[in-house]
């Protein structure tokens, strides 16, 4: 088939090099323009444009796909379909209507639920135990288009990161599956009850809020590693909190550990809610509390917390 892809973050990639390996032709690749990054702050392409270069497929980024201009140079490349994975820009009718066969996204959730930005971050933060992939009809609306095919995971206590991976290669292996057969794929209507939205990650969601319980906090953790990393403050610098385990409440505090007798704490604070209370840096959060085991300090390395502790004290009774 001819096919458009459209695509900007690592996410993106294994569908690209799928509809490749597959044998489609990919007349062309649409991608964010690039962003400037690094020390130097050079203009950098997005994953998608850096492979459908090396692939040797046109690569179009275009600011917006609003202007009459830019339609027009899209429905030329007469796509018998349109592909897109996490392309971050909107499509207005006129691209999607001009595909023969319009366009089809990879959508990184159980549809209804969660649709929008950022459904793998808000799947583990809500504490879901599966999520999935949904290749989805586009139209109009956010993410309301009709399933032709959907596959669930088990959350099962990954990363933000490694279910990305995961659900990248399935939303690549699903797409192929219904390119290869429309009419076996029929689609589906997303039902009206269950619907959620996946708003953006704001980089102030990742500091860690110890005035939850831990299983809670220990979501953030995995919510946001790699990006934009939870962390911590102490002693004026932020620490990233990479991985984590919890500690139940069942597992009594014994405030004497801190070294603070209970009486002289300041009290506007709960002792519970971020308080450092043993020698391995286990924090108390509002119910139990979590024992980060990776961490990184700026500048600094992946270390565990016994490194970390030996060139940079957090003794008991820190308040976080």
């Amino acid at each position: 088939m001819r096919i458009i892809f459209m695509g900007t973050p690592e996410f993106s990639v294994p569908v690209l090099q799928a509809l490749v390996d597959a044998g489609h032709d990919v007349v062309a690749s649409y991608s964010q323009p690039p962003r400037r990054a690094g020390r130097g702050k050079a203009l950098t392409p997005s994953p998608v444009q850096a492979r459908a270069e090396a692939l040797g497929i046109v690569v179009r980024t275009p600011v917006s796909l609003r202007e009459p201009q830019a339609q027009a140079e899209f429905a030329a490349f007469e796509a018998d379909v349109a592909v897109v994975a996490a392309y971050g820009l909107i499509l207005p009718r006129a691209v999607l209507d001009a595909p023969v066969r319009g366009c089809l996204n990879v959508h990184a959730s159980l549809l209804p639920r969660w649709r929008g930005a950022a459904p793998i971050q808000r799947a583990i933060l809500a504490g879901d135990t599966e999520t999935g992939v949904c290749i989805m009809q586009m139209e109009a609306g956010l993410d309301t288009g009709p399933v032709l095919l959907r596959e669930a995971t088990a959350v099962a206590g990954k990363a933000a990161g490694a279910l990305t991976d995961e659900l990248s290669a399935m939303g690549a292996r699903l797409m192929v599956r219904v390119l290869a057969d429309f009419a076996g794929y029929p689609p589906v209507v997303q039902p009206e009850d269950g619907v959620t939205y996946a708003a953006k990650i704001d980089k102030a969601e990742a500091r860690l809020d110890f005035s939850q319980d831990a299983e809670a906090v220990e979501r953030q953790v995995r919510a946001f590693n790699p990006v934009p990393g939870a962390f911590f403050e102490v002693a004026g610098e932020r620490v990233k909190v990479l991985s984590a385990k919890v500690r139940h409440p069942s597992e009594r505090w014994d405030l004497s550990a801190t070294g603070i007798a209970s009486e002289s704490q300041d009290p506007s604070l709960r002792w519970g809610d971020g308080l450092v209370v043993d020698d391995t840096l286990t924090i108390a959060c509002s119910t139990g509390a979590i024992r980060p085991t990776l961490l990184q300090r700026a500048g600094r390395g992946v270390m565990t917390a016994a490194e970390l502790l030996r060139g940079f004290p957090i003794p008991p009774g820190t308040q976080l």
